[in-house]
């Protein structure tokens, strides 16, 4: 599965547009995680332990965005972006997007 920002993919061209795919990950930190986070923020310095948890939480959307592609019969995912929010205050929630397609290769005539 091949899953871009872009619009378009060198050497490809799109033979069916599938439409619009998805994933959504939620995350929420321990109790404990919680308050040490909230407790360094007052002293300043990097959250190593959100930007941990963000980033796992990121994976986890790519993953569901490419399984729901793979169901949809898609090639590749082009255009693809991050929609992020907080759920209840507590929860981070990130959802990958884009346009899911079927790509061929461009014919020997088109590369040149």
């Amino acid at each position: 599965m091949i899953i871009v920002t872009t619009n378009e993919i060198r050497h490809r061209e799109i033979k069916e547009i599938v439409g619009p795919v998805y994933g959504t990950a939620i995350r929420s930190r321990n109790l404990f995680g919680l308050i040490f986070g909230i407790l360094r923020s007052l002293f300043g310095g990097s959250q190593v332990g959100f930007i941990k948890m963000t980033n796992r939480t990121r994976d986890q959307a790519i993953k569901a965005l490419e399984d729901h592609a793979e169901q949809l019969g898609c090639s590749a995912v082009l255009a693809m972006r991050f929609d992020t929010s907080e759920v209840m205050g507590k929860m981070t929630e990130i959802t990958a997007y884009g346009t899911g397609v079927i790509l061929e290769p461009k014919s020997q005539k088109d590369k040149i």
